[in-house]
């Protein structure tokens, strides 16, 4: 079914009227909030910062207060009142919209529009609205600046907003009621799903550091130290600065996989560890021909040493805990070298290595799965927002 069409049965053969915002309701422009007058309670207060940092599409409590002698002298938010940004650091987050439907009435300040929508307009239909593509090439063509990007109340006024059945407000609204309902229904199956996953993520994680520390601590058991430099033929860094290409061999960053080149600098069953930065003393283990950077490890353990066994041992020692340098993390090969770890026999290694491997592929195909999904669910809201939304234009129908 195509938009329009899927319009049609919608509207049941209403007119929809493009309407400027100006004609929709009452902007109010706020002034005078800033970060330095928050309070622990009193007055709820909106900052226009939080609306792309801290909220959702709606609200009904606030993340801030101010005191009352304050909220005197801002501009007052109501129930049902949108409050829109009007300034970011990019085009984006302008003209981000807030429904609030606190009961207590709240305040914003500065670099915010109050919208008091008037009798055609629901104000979280509008909000939906300023999310889609349309409503982003329109405050586009009113943006100003470079660095800090302005889209003003009055050019945010011009800004035209489809108006289903203008003419019968009761109607109007339960149309647009209706197309909420069904873009809530959705954002809140997404939500849903998103949350399982990450729950579902958490319990295999849990898991996974319980067995862990079950079976790498060895407490009953009286095994021998020894040092890296003891199980590994080699501990050394990586010496390219690699420019990634498309190709089939992989590379690793301080950040695991980074990109993939043609050439292969370096082959084998070995461990990588991040030498530096907030990733520093992060392992991964590698298996074939590979590249890295130079701010990269390269571990090579011996035949007394299992590959498999030495990445979840490093991995659980938190190798992060031994760096060095307050600004700039950073895990030196000699250091790796003098780290101490008990050694079992292989065949313990062995088993301990497969129980492991089992659980950390269990948690890492939750881990791929939870950001593919939530693209996949992103993806499918911002076509039905756009479907539910898509009214075609008077100059549009016209052509």
């Amino acid at each position: 079914m195509s938009n329009i069409s899927f319009m049609d049965s919608l509207l049941d053969g209403v007119a929809v009227e493009w309407k400027a915002l100006s004609e929709l309701g009452e902007l109010v422009r706020g002034s005078g909030l800033q970060k330095k007058d928050f309070t622990e309670k009193g007055v709820p207060a909106i900052h226009y910062g939080q609306i792309y940092t801290h909220y959702g599409l709606s609200t009904s409590k606030t993340k801030s207060f101010v005191s009352p002698d304050l909220a005197r002298q801002l501009r007052k938010v109501n129930q049902g009142d949108v409050v829109i940004t009007n300034t970011s650091e990019n085009l984006k987050d302008v003209g981000k919209a807030l429904v609030y439907l606190g009961e207590q009435q709240a305040v914003t300040g500065g670099h915010a529009t109050i919208l008091r929508p008037g009798s055609c307009l629901l104000g979280k239909y509008f909000a939906y609205f300023t999310q889609t593509s349309e409503f982003f090439g329109e405050k586009r063509k009113y943006a100003k600046g470079t660095k800090v990007i302005d889209v003003s109340a009055t050019d945010m006024a011009k800004i035209r907003i489809p108006i289903p059945c203008p003419d019968n407000p009761k109607k109007s609204l339960e149309i647009q009621s209706e197309i909420v309902r069904m873009l809530d229904t959705f954002t809140e199956l997404t939500s849903e799903l998103t949350a399982e996953l990450t729950a579902e993520l958490s319990i295999r994680e849990k898991q996974y550091n319980y067995y862990c520390n079950r079976l790498l601590s060895f407490e009953e058991q009286e095994l021998e130290w020894k040092t890296l430099e003891m199980i590994t033929t080699s501990i050394a860094s990586g010496r390219n600065k690699v420019r990634t290409t498309e190709g089939a061999v992989p590379v690793y960053g301080s950040t695991g996989l980074i990109g993939f080149t043609n050439e292969a600098a370096y082959s084998g069953n070995v461990l990588l560890v991040a030498r530096v930065g907030a990733n520093a003393g992060r392992v991964n283990a590698v298996v074939g021909s590979f590249d890295v950077s130079d701010n990269t490890l390269i571990v090579r353990p011996n035949e007394a040493w299992n590959v498999r066994f030495a990445f979840h041992q490093l991995a659980h020692m938190n190798l992060n805990q031994y760096a060095v340098g307050a600004g700039q993390p950073l895990v030196t090969g000699g250091l790796l070298k003098s780290l101490k770890v008990q050694l079992p026999p292989m065949s313990e290694q062995e088993r301990i290595a497969t129980v492991l491997d089992k659980l950390d592929t269990l948690t890492n195909s939750i881990s791929e799965v939870l950001p593919r999904e939530a693209a996949l669910r992103q993806k499918q809201y911002e076509y039905y927002r756009d479907l539910l939304l898509g009214f075609p234009k008077p100059e549009e129908i016209t052509a």
